[in-house]
């Protein structure tokens, strides 16, 4: 997994961020992370797997959530609670080396979600959804972070809930998220951009600033992808 074990350096209580007291309604400040779709987006920045030092510091993602709701908490009536879930495909015989990466993000705070990767179709995209109507019920969403490239299965439900007047952001890469950067209504945040969630700049190669000698561009998958649960391609 394309993901730091680090620990966060100081432990933060959410219930410090700008609670008055319990008898007001509590409203959350989710965040969702998309493991399959930025592990792939990070490979194909990197043109394979990161080393540790490119490998998103979820404690520092963490830090900034806590951040970013006491920021949204300045202006709200409510009592704000942050939460971060990851949501992963878990491939057959891989239990044990991911064991620790799920273990090291539930250590830091964050719940994970993990599914069997069965097929092609085992992704986790309509899990993801589920979690973010879920919460959204009755009005129970202060701000929503998704972090994914995926705007064929988010870009529609993100912009209604934005609709609504909730405070929506997207967070990835810039280069696979075109629909998020342009969008009018969604706010995208490029993961670098996020204090300490990679210790050292990304190779990044832009298709509106390539270097004069040219750039490759890796492939997002192996070509041998095509012939897992498909006969042909049209």
């Amino acid at each position: 997994m394309s993901v730091s074990t680090d620990m966060p350096d100081t432990v933060i209580d959410p219930s410090e961020l700008g609670a008055i007291g319990d008898s007001r309604h509590t409203k959350r400040v989710l965040l969702v992370w998309d493991a399959p779709n930025l592990d792939m987006g990070l490979g194909a920045i990197l043109g394979g797997r990161p080393t540790a030092a490119y490998r998103p510091r979820f404690d520092a993602l963490g830090r900034w959530l806590l951040s970013r709701t006491a920021e949204l908490s300045a202006s709200s009536t409510m009592t704000l609670e942050p939460e971060a879930t990851v949501f992963t495909n878990i491939a057959p015989g891989s239990a044990d080396v991911v064991r620790p990466w799920v273990e090291a993000l539930r250590n830091v705070g964050f719940a994970v979600f993990a599914k069997p990767k069965v097929d092609e179709d085992s992704d986790v995209d309509e899990d993801m959804l589920d979690h973010i109507d879920f919460r959204n019920r009755d009005g129970g969403l202060a701000g929503v972070m998704v972090a994914s490239a995926d705007g064929q299965a988010f870009k529609g439900p993100l912009e209604a809930i934005a609709a609504t007047g909730v405070p929506v952001q997207v967070l990835g890469f810039r280069e696979h998220a075109s629909w998020a950067v342009t969008s009018d209504i969604l706010e995208f945040l490029d993961l670098e951009d996020i204090p300490g969630v990679f210790r050292e700049p990304l190779p990044r190669v832009s298709l509106d600033s390539l270097p004069d000698e040219g750039a490759w561009l890796q492939p997002f998958r192996p070509l041998s992808a095509l012939l897992v649960g498909r006969q042909g391609v049209s």
